[in-house]
């Protein structure tokens, strides 16, 4: 198996029309993915393994035994997402493990391929899901009454799935097979393009949370309701659109609307109530608060939230001794790998170079050569660990 033709089998799963993709958890897409991980898993000879939140664990070796290195990442994506983000990390997991058996190498430990369930959080809103899951982060309570665009919730989504919603929760059990974890990703940003190096590796990940803002007002007439006499939250949106625009401006920070629910969402109806999800960003906790000061007249409520979650050290300088040097990245972007990390499990991450600088969009992109790159750089960092 290559590279090139695992990549081919996984591409047109979930595709649009625009080039795009849409891999929401607990789908009909969701589940070919996790039947071509299973696939792979059982082509190789390995064993596995499905967790409390439904996370699939591919394992060379038991890690029961002695807690084993992990690598991988997910499948999921956002509406209209982008080919690499996630599914790099996994192709390229099974193509290192490839390599590694193919060079005869015997691992001293148990090696095992991750793919983490809904990390997106596309479908119900919270980022990382699998993850938070497993690391008791997120409240099993509080997942299984999540809901969709729909209305259905994670726990319907879950039994409609074959799935029963009561085994959520934090798995020990699972946390304990990991020794260390390595997540390769596409870049989400332009700085290995600036700096002109395939592969990076992590330093940090950004603190980054998600809120919601309810905009009431009172649905009307759109043709009978004179302007002088409406309350519409359509009007609210754009002010606030703007102040949060402002206030990122004004801390250094980065912040989005990029998610909204309109009642009752006629073309000839003045809204009822806009629902409204702000996403804040920046390089330290301090700059996502005062943007969050600022618009507190708003009512913000939290639907998540990580910290600045700092990778570790020592691995990071295994990765970059088996890359012969690399730079070192700090990233915006939530990962599994932070979720991990903040639970105490040493975690790295490894970066492949994005020409396009694009990411949660059809424009994501990484040349094959790169690809190729970060596949070799997985496997050395991987047989270093395992040794």
């Amino acid at each position: 198996m290559t590279f090139a033709s695992t990549w081919a089998d996984l591409a047109p799963v979930g595709r649009t029309d625009d080039g795009g993709y849409r891999r929401f958890a607990w789908t009909a897409e969701d589940h070919t993915l996790r039947e071509w991980f299973a696939g792979e898993a059982s082509s190789r000879g390995l064993d596995l393994v499905t967790d409390r939140a439904g996370n699939q664990w591919a394992w060379w070796g038991d890690p029961d035994d002695t807690p084993g290195v992990v690598t991988g990442s997910h499948l999921d994506s956002v509406p209209g997402g982008g080919a690499f983000d996630g599914p790099l990390g996994v192709v390229s997991a099974f193509a290192a493990l490839d390599d590694l058996r193919a060079r005869g190498i015997t691992p001293a430990r148990p090696l095992g391929i991750a793919n983490f369930v809904d990390e997106e959080g596309a479908r119900f809103g919270v980022a990382c899901a699998g993850s938070r899951l497993i690391t008791g982060v997120l409240d099993a309570d509080r997942a299984r009454g999540l809901r969709d665009a729909d209305g259905v919730t994670m726990a319907d989504a879950l039994r409609a799935a074959g799935r029963d919603p009561d085994e959520l929760g934090r798995d020990d059990e699972a946390l304990r097979r990991i020794a260390s974890f390595v997540e390769l990703h596409v870049e989400q940003g332009r700085g290995l393009v600036h700096s002109g190096d395939a592969l990076g590796v992590g330093r940090m990940i950004w603190p980054h949370g998600r809120w919601r803002v309810e905009l009431r007002g009172e649905a009307n007439h759109a043709g009978t309701t004179p302007l002088a006499d409406r309350r519409d939250p359509m009007l609210d949106l754009a002010a606030f659109v703007g102040h949060v625009r402002a206030a990122a401006l004004e801390h250094g920070a980065l912040a989005t609307v990029g998610k909204l629910r309109v009642d009752p969402n006629g073309v000839n109806a003045i809204p009822s109530l806009v629902t409204a999800w702000l996403d804040v960003r920046a390089e330290s906790e301090a700059a996502v608060r005062a943007v969050l000061s600022a618009l507190a007249g708003y009512g913000p409520a939290q639907e998540s939230w990580t910290p600045v979650t700092v990778l570790d050290a020592d691995l990071a300088d295994t990765v970059v001794d088996a890359l012969g040097g690399s730079p070192r990245l700090s990233t915006g972007a939530g990962h599994d790998a932070g979720i991990l990390a903040a639970a105490g499990i040493p975690t790295a991450m490894l970066f492949v170079r994005n020409p396009s600088g694009i990411s949660h969009a059809p424009a994501e992109d990484a040349d094959e050569a790169d690809c190729l790159a970060g596949i070799d750089a997985l496997a050395a960092t991987l047989e270093r660990l395992l040794a």
